[in-house]
């Protein structure tokens, strides 16, 4: 049950068993990651301190109109918002700490991106849940404490997942979890007193609501962020780490895409529509950049028709990512994206519309057209990379023309010239990527082979051409397209299975509590049919029968018989328990629906060829074998009865489905509303 959670005194030195932890958590391994994320959640802490200080500095400026007293509170405000700052740039700060989550034998690609994880605070479901439990299925609360320990280490082994895919199963089966926990126990007409708090991964601000639309909406984020960071961490120097890592990212963009679609008006800003659609771009243009470095990773072949496919390749990655660099400095997200992603993706732009030219002018510059060479090939080849040919030149006349290729490659090579220099201008005026080495030198390498391959082909008495070289078409053989896992519908056991069928028995059912009735046979008969499956259902009942003057009722769902439980019992489960039935009878326990409404109970009866098929206790006296044969009929035991029955087993009852509006509505308590967003859902 609690295999999470250390209990109290465990040391936390040496190697931790294995299997003590749920599978995919590990809270004690001291990761750079992990000690990052430790760092974020003392910044949480201290951020949520600050402004609710700035809180009550405001309301005391509203509330005084002494001159002293209000010159004191500006002042204490004023360094509250300067703390307050300072504690949001650190936090940018991890935002920006990429380099801890990178491969560590990552030596030669352009470190990625990846999402922190959103924290949160504790929560405690134990007495709401049962108190609930008691109040609304009539069961001691205290049978199900196995249960909500278990989901109680769930959600905690949740908080620490491992960076790899048994740590996204942790986070989807929670997520399945919620489901269930939010039919069983989350009424829409009342609040159980359960809170969630969540941070927002940029800002720190937190949120905290009774809607469990937060906490599924916080652990779907968690969940692409975590495929972020194994994407991010995949090896990128082989072809089955690049294709985890394109995998990765594309997964995360389809979470996230499914996080913005099923979850609307959400309260924290980090799952804004306008935020979500950003990631969702950053996401698939990681992804594409696998792509371009997966074409790349066995060689580029200096060949006429292989430059031109590789140029336009590159220029695909520029291009999305350009368009990541147009969403983030859009005035609702600039404010909140740390700086380094802006800076890094304005880099990645110039970077590979860069490399896009000098491949063009490769192509260009080493490979001129001769008789054995297919004209018509390579004239369509680069037609395809431009939208308008170089001064109105057809293609043709320039594959012909020796100095016309070699002017229009210069002038491509000039182009990437300039946006390596760019590239470095950015990389310089940002103090987290100056941190970044390996960037630093391929982006200096880049520029030295545009340098060397210009003055190959530059000549000290041609005169300088200031030509502008055109825009390269982008293309791609794969494109990165969002991809929703099937983690996100993942199948798991209810784990308050127990309190019965979920379509019967939910928060948005009222029953009464359980009656206790006793069975004794009358002429070989109880007096009532069965109908339904899991519960089955009291049909055709006798009004004077000894069980109807105990109270049985048409329509009580019968959930146990005896000892045993009978919720998830069919009818012909039920009716071999009821077989052994003797003289002094058995104890049966039921229930009903205390509100009506014209909305059945969805039950599913047991059928025989086609028919509504319905059981009594007639049945039994009978041989199992001759069932088959024969037709039951009722003993005319019960004089006018029988015509009775004929009549009323022309139609089924079923349970009907209310929505109970409770005297126990609780107001929501308040929140200063610059942390706090309630009723967004």
């Amino acid at each position: 049950m609690t295999d999470t959670l250390i209990p109290n005194g465990c040391k936390t030195n040496g190697p931790v068993e294995s299997g003590y932890f749920k599978k995919g958590c590990n809270p004690f391994a001291q990761t750079g990651r992990s000690k990052l994320q430790n760092k974020r959640v003392l910044l949480n802490q201290q951020i949520i301190k600050q402004m609710r200080m700035r809180a009550g500095a405001e309301n005391l400026l509203k509330a005084t109109s002494n001159n002293k007293v209000r010159e004191q509170v500006v002042l204490e405000l004023s360094y509250v918002n300067s703390d307050l700052q300072l504690l949001m740039e650190q936090l940018e700060g991890l935002n920006s700490s990429v380099e801890v989550y990178q491969n560590v034998q990552e030596t030669s690609s352009i470190p990625l991106i990846p999402l922190g994880l959103k924290e949160t605070k504790d929560v405690d479901f134990s007495v709401a849940l049962k108190d609930f439990i008691l109040e609304h299925y009539s069961e001691d609360g205290s049978n199900f404490q196995d249960e909500i320990d278990d989901l109680m280490d769930l959600r905690q082994a949740c908080r620490t997942p491992s960076r790899n895919p048994s740590g996204v199963d942790l986070l989807a089966n929670y997520f399945s979890q919620l489901s269930f926990l939010e039919t069983r126990f989350f009424s829409p007409t009342r609040q159980i007193g359960i809170f969630f708090t969540w941070y927002d991964s940029f800002t720190g601000v937190p949120v905290c609501q009774q809607n469990i639309s937060l906490e599924k909406a916080s652990m779907l984020f968690n969940m692409a962020a975590l495929y972020s960071q194994i994407g991010t961490r995949a090896d990128r120097q082989t072809q089955a780490g690049l294709e985890d890592a394109i995998a990765a990212f594309q997964k995360s963009a389809g979470v996230l895409h499914y996080l913005k679609e099923t979850f609307t008006h959400t309260p924290s800003y980090d799952m804004s529509p306008a935020m979500l659609s950003m990631l969702i771009r950053l996401m698939l243009a990681q992804a594409q950049e696998c792509l371009f470095e997966q074409i790349t990773l066995p060689g580029i072949r200096n060949e006429f028709f292989s430059l031109l496919r590789i140029a336009q390749e590159a220029a695909k990655v520029g291009e999305t990512y350009g368009e990541v660099h147009q969403s983030m400095i859009q005035t609702p997200i600039k404010n909140n994206v740390p700086f380094f992603w802006t800076t890094m993706s304005e880099l990645k732009t110039n970077h590979y519309n860069s490399l896009a030219h000098y491949f063009v002018s490769t192509a260009l510059l080493d490979h001129q057209l001769t008789p054995s060479d297919d004209e018509d090939k390579q004239e369509k080849a680069l037609s395809q990379i431009y939208d308008a040919m170089p001064e109105g030149r057809s293609p043709l006349d320039i594959l012909k023309d020796k100095e016309e290729r070699r002017r229009i490659g210069k002038a491509h090579l000039q182009r990437s010239i300039m946006g390596h220099e760019e590239a470095i201008r950015i990389h310089s005026r940002c103090r987290d990527l100056q941190k970044l080495y390996i960037l630093s030198d391929i982006l200096q390498a880049g520029l030295r082979r545009s340098l060397t391959k210009f003055e190959q082909n530059d000549k000290e008495e041609e005169f300088t051409d200031y030509m502008l070289a055109p825009d390269i078409i982008s293309k791609t053989e794969k494109k990165a397209e969002m991809e929703i896992p099937a983690a996100t519908k993942v199948k798991v056991k209810d784990l308050f299975q127990r309190l019965g069928p979920l379509s019967v028995f939910s928060a948005k059912q009222r029953w009464s509590a359980p009656r206790t009735i006793r069975l004794r046979l009358q002429d070989r008969d109880l007096g009532f049919t069965l109908k339904g499956d899991a519960p089955v259902q009291i049909q055709s009942l006798d009004p004077l029968c000894p069980a109807a003057a105990e109270g049985l009722k048409e329509g009580d769902c019968l959930v146990a018989v005896g000892d045993t439980e009978c919720k998830w019992l069919g009818v012909s489960d039920v009716m071999k328990l009821l077989k052994d039935v003797d003289e002094e009878g058995v104890t049966i326990r039921v229930v009903s629906m205390l509100d009506s409404s014209s909305q059945p109970m969805p039950t599913k009866s047991a059928t025989y060829g086609g028919l509504l098929k319905t059981y009594s206790m007639i049945c039994l006296a009978h041989d199992e074998d001759d069932k088959k044969s024969r037709k039951v009929a009722k003993k005319p035991s019960f004089l006018s009865w029988g015509l009775k029955n004929k009549q009323k087993s022309g139609s089924t009852l079923s349970l009907p489905n209310a929505d109970y509006n409770g005297p126990w509505n609780r107001p929501c308590p308040t929140y200063p509303n610059s942390y706090n967003e309630s009723a967004l859902y």
